[in-house]
């Protein structure tokens, strides 16, 4: 029976790969990178970067002419990999793209190597600290899931007992006795945890001023943030900039 595949198919095929070998087209050995997404879905952080570090000591591949563009393209498909990944280890779906998206956003802002090449390892770091915080829920009641979900999805914008009791459909008396017996803490320092957090990839990954980041995550103002942030960290947004710029 003759081959129903048009021969000039199978030379383009063929020169392809060529070319590919030529132009040192490298991926990681599939094994590697599957023990990278395995670690990422379960949540095992330090297992995630050693793996990480043996992928980006072997040869890349060529994705873009550019330098910074291929490094780019490189990230962003990781990226969409970390999502996968996350997705599969329990994360909800709109959450995890909602990550992915912010990140992509973020790559996109760099335009040094070394920046991308730290940005890399945040990023491993950041879907794993939502997959964990994901994984602390589980086990939390129908009403504080939804509660905290929402806390996630608004975290930049503005946050009360009142506003999220009605989103949940219960009390605010109701709810704030359950999320301090189930989470360990009131709802405001939840909020204010969680808006510590999330302000340090501003103050890493970007140039914004302290005082705009402030009012960004609904901190009253400048000083009253640091307070904060110090309360929680052990540093002031100020030092925290510098030491991350630093490594």
């Amino acid at each position: 029976m003759k081959s129903s595949i048009n021969p000039s198919v199978i030379r383009q095929f063929l020169d392809s790969r060529i070319e590919h070998k030529r132009d040192n087209f490298i991926h990681p050995p599939f094994e590697l990178e599957q023990q990278l997404l395995d670690a990422v879905s379960l949540g095992n952080q330090k297992l995630a970067e050693e793996t990480l570090k043996k992928i980006n000591q072997l040869e890349r591949a060529i994705l873009a002419n550019n330098p910074i563009r291929c490094r780019k393209n490189a990230l962003i498909a990781i990226c969409t990999l970390f999502t996968r990944a996350i997705i599969k280890g329990g994360v909800y779906p709109e959450m995890a793209f909602v990550l992915s998206d912010a990140n992509i956003m973020e790559i996109e802002k760099i335009d040094h190597l070394e920046e991308l090449d730290q940005f890399e390892y945040e990023m491993l770091r950041h879907f794993i600290q939502t997959l964990n915080e994901e994984k602390n829920t589980q086990n939390y009641s129908h009403p504080i899931k939804l509660a905290i979900s929402y806390i996630y999805d608004n975290i930049i914008n503005d946050l009360s007992l009142d506003i999220i009791s009605k989103h949940v459909y219960v009390h605010p008396n109701y709810l704030s006795n359950r999320f301090k017996k189930e989470v360990g803490s009131t709802v405001t320092d939840f909020i204010t945890k969680k808006r510590i957090e999330e302000s340090k990839y501003f103050l890493v990954h970007t140039n914004t001023s302290i005082s705009h980041i402030a009012i960004l995550f609904k901190f009253c103002n400048q000083s009253y943030y640091t307070s904060l942030f110090k309360q929680h960290t052990g540093m002031t947004p100020r030092e925290f900039r510098r030491l991350k710029q630093t490594i």
